[in-house]
């Protein structure tokens, strides 16, 4: 504690250089201040800064809500300015209106028209077209591996596509999908003029689509920066400049926001919040789809024993972890489903902090002494919070019933580069790591389906491989949600995971940055900001 104490004492020392005047806010909106817009919005992200060809990103989340959604739209969007205390709903973008046919595979886009690529050619059924051949034709002069497997988590289920007429689109699926519409949001249109004049290996140098913001330059891996696209359908943006840094190191954000390097920061350190508040900025959280967890080795020694993964389960006291290490900025996870999602029961919170109980269960399971494990955690990255101090509180709560943790460390790109391969990175028997399950539902068969390419820890239940295809199948939305907390209920009790906590997506403004919206979502709508007095 008292490194906590002197912590805070030294930041608030350095504070007030350019945090003045407004006082901190724990909204889920930033204040409205007086004016009309415009000015540079400069923001340091966690995480390394995405490759910007469309969809390939390769930077998790952060990358795309930051960049690749700002300078792309897909047919569909998410609506994230309509409320903050649920989940956003999928709308229209590109697509102004879809329709689905009985055969529940077929599916009509109407698009919308007047619309303009960044570099001012038209929106139209071609470039969608163009688009799709480039992700899904291996044929097509523009398509390349990477595009193709990128695009495949989200596009992997169309099975044909044709232009009916000049604004409209027919979409054939697999198999009858329900979230169709949400995957859509993810397979993001290029310019087919840029992409021509660039060729698909200079693309990412270039980028151009139809969103919010043009790409005018980049410093690779350390910054962009887009400019407000003036023609943007929805109305152009109120910024004139985004910038965005990358600053893994979360007392380089905090540093950087103190001395007006940057206006806003993702994930601040939470030791600084008080000491952000105290000279200005705001503090801005709201819950949403998120999971930090580890995942166990099903298959691998005494995590093989669903009684030692519950063992665990019980040993760890996340309250802590959220209110003494994290601040309050997270909410235990009692369970596999996140607090703001349909699928969370608020009736099957069911591990609490009971070492007794933890004891018992790894003596029944024939460990009465313990047993000794190694986890992978990442330095850093998108929504990972802070990956080895939450690993460390854990691995004192787990040596107390007898389980002895070595913590392994790597950076959040080689840890998620591993998990695509089906591997872990440095060979341990867990990874820690943060996701959301429900943000985008087409990825939730990878994380606890049966099949999944990527390391999910040899997990498999065919019952929740069961729900999870029905769920999909249901166009329905309420229909899919009830499977889906079926689903994560089977989850919760063969606690494949180590649950954790719910982060509540903190970021720090300057008192200048005014009109965000946050709403209960990874992603951010930033149409509506502005810097300014």
């Amino acid at each position: 504690m008292s490194k906590h104490v002197r912590t805070r004492t030294r930041a608030a020392a350095l504070a007030a250089v350019v945090l003045l005047t407004t006082a901190g806010c724990t909204t889920a909106t930033a204040g409205g201040g007086d004016g009309t817009g415009g000015g540079t919005l400069v923001i340091g992200a966690t995480g390394k800064l995405p490759n910007l060809d469309t969809v390939i990103g390769g930077a998790g989340f952060e990358g795309k809500r930051l960049l690749s959604f700002q300078i792309y739209e897909g047919l569909t969007r998410y609506d994230l300015l309509e409320h903050t205390d649920r989940p956003p709903q999928v709308t229209g973008a590109l697509a102004e209106s879809w329709q689905v046919a009985p055969d529940r595979l077929t599916w009509t886009f109407t698009l919308r028209k007047g619309v303009s690529f960044q570099d001012g050619t038209p929106f139209d059924a071609d470039a969608v077209l163009f688009n799709l051949h480039r992700y899904l034709d291996k044929s097509s002069p523009e398509y390349t591996d990477a595009l193709g497997a990128a695009a495949k988590e989200y596009a992997g289920d169309i099975a044909s596509y044709r232009k009916t007429d000049d604004t409209h689109i027919e979409l054939v699926t697999t198999a009858p999908n329900g979230h169709f519409p949400e995957d859509l949001a993810h397979v993001l249109i290029a310019s087919p003029t840029a992409v021509r004049k660039s060729g698909t290996a200079d693309f990412a140098q270039h980028p151009v689509g139809t969103g919010p913001f043009g790409f005018v330059s980049q410093t690779e891996g350390q910054q962009v920066e887009l400019a407000a696209n003036r023609a943007y359908w929805r109305g152009a943006p109120k910024l004139d400049r985004l910038i965005v840094k990358a600053l893994p190191d979360a007392a380089a954000r905090t540093a950087a926001l103190r001395s007006g390097g940057v206006n806003w920061i993702e994930y601040p350190n939470p030791d600084d919040l008080d000491s952000l508040k105290a000279s200005g900025a705001q503090i801005l959280t709201n819950s949403y789809d998120h999971l930090w967890y580890w995942i166990l080795d099903t298959t691998k020694g005494p995590w093989a024993d669903v009684r030692v993964r519950q063992a665990a389960n019980y040993a760890i006291d996340r309250q802590a972890v959220a209110d003494q290490l994290l601040h309050g900025t997270a909410d235990p996870a009692y369970q596999a489903a996140p607090r703001a999602t349909a699928a969370y029961d608020p009736a099957g919170d069911r591990y609490s902090h009971d070492p007794a109980k933890a004891k018992k269960l790894l003596a029944d399971a024939g460990y009465p002494n313990g047993f000794s494990t190694s986890v992978t955690v990442p330095t850093g990255g998108s929504g990972n919070l802070l990956p080895v101090p939450i690993t460390e509180a854990l691995q004192r709560d787990l040596a107390a019933v007898g389980i002895k943790v070595e913590i392994r460390t790597t950076d959040w790109t080689t840890l998620i580069g591993a998990e695509a391969k089906g591997k872990v990175a440095l060979d341990s028997d867990a990874i820690a790591q943060s996701t959301t399950l429900f943000q985008s539902e087409a990825l939730l068969p990878l994380f606890v389906g049966s099949n999944s390419p990527f390391w999910t820890g040899h997990y498999a239940n065919p019952a929740v491989d069961g729900l999870i295809s029905a769920a999909a199948a249901e166009p329905e939305q309420g229909a899919r949600q009830a499977d889906y907390r079926t689903a994560l209920r089977q989850v919760t009790e063969d606690a494949p995971w180590l649950f954790v906590v719910n982060d509540r997506n903190p970021r720090a403004l300057a008192p200048t940055v005014h009109g965000l919206v946050q709403p209960q979502s990874w992603f951010l709508d930033l149409t509506t900001v502005r810097v300014g007095n």
